[in-house]
């Protein structure tokens, strides 16, 4: 493997762990998804911006969500979080690869 295609890697790889850093650690609702709340009567689907946050319990309080069942991201949250955390990194490797070419 070239030197050129290792620091593009290393690059890609830093820049995902940082990214996803980012997004799981700091409460930032950004992502389409659905909130599911327990109303007595039946069940309630709310549409709400999630943190990715939230699925590993920081910045989600429960004690404040109480009638919250359930939550998830839907495919266009899904789909956003894939472009951040894979896509922007990589699209960075690779212009960083393509700038180190020889001409």
């Amino acid at each position: 493997m070239s030197p050129r295609v290792k620091k593009s890697l290393l690059i890609f790889v830093l820049g995902t762990i940082v990214v996803s850093a980012i997004l799981f650690l700091i409460n930032v609702p950004m992502f389409d998804g659905e909130m599911v709340l327990d109303r007595g009567l039946g069940r309630e689907v709310l549409p709400v911006q999630l943190s990715l946050s939230y699925f590993i319990g920081i910045g989600y309080n429960p004690a404040e969500n109480t009638d919250v069942v359930d939550f998830y991201l839907k495919p266009e949250g899904w789909l956003l979080a894939f472009l951040f955390i894979i896509g922007i990194p990589g699209l960075v490797a690779y212009r960083i690869y393509l700038g180190k070419r020889k001409k």
